[in-house]
């Protein structure tokens, strides 16, 4: 639910699809967000980068259309916008195939979860130090 004091918050829908895109975005309406609509990655850049907006959250299809994917995207926002939670939303395969082209070791884990591999997978990333966060160079 948007804040109960205050301003609401803003989203930004990011979805090539138009009828996918008008449907979470109505809803969210009735939420009580104020909600942006976005067709493509560049049109998100845009609106972002308009402080003005004061854009809180972006929900993007990990398969949105645009010059930059819906990774890009959000590693473009950790640079520019940290304050924005991008919430990337697709299929497991999508996701992962789109992570894999980013990734020179593609994802590290498998669905659906093993349990114990994952807690096995982060011990040894917290004990060696290791982040697989996005760089900001």
């Amino acid at each position: 639910m948007a804040q109960e004091s205050g301003e609401p918050q803003r989203l930004i829908v990011i979805d090539g699809d138009v009828l996918v895109r008008h449907v979470i975005s109505d809803y969210l309406r009735t939420c009580g967000y104020v909600v942006i609509e976005a067709a493509t990655t560049d049109e998100a850049t845009i609106v972002l980068d308009d402080l003005a907006l004061g854009v809180d959250a972006a929900l993007c299809d990990a398969d949105a259309p645009g010059s930059q994917s819906a990774f890009q995207l959000r590693a473009w926002a950790l640079q520019r916008r940290p304050e924005v939670q991008v919430i990337l939303a697709g299929t497991t395969a999508a996701a992962a195939n789109k992570a894999a082209e980013l990734c020179e070791e593609g994802p590290q884990l498998r669905r659906p979860y093993d349990p114990q591999s994952v807690v096995e997978y982060i011990k040894r990333i917290i004990g060696s130090g290791r982040t697989d966060r996005v760089s900001k160079a």
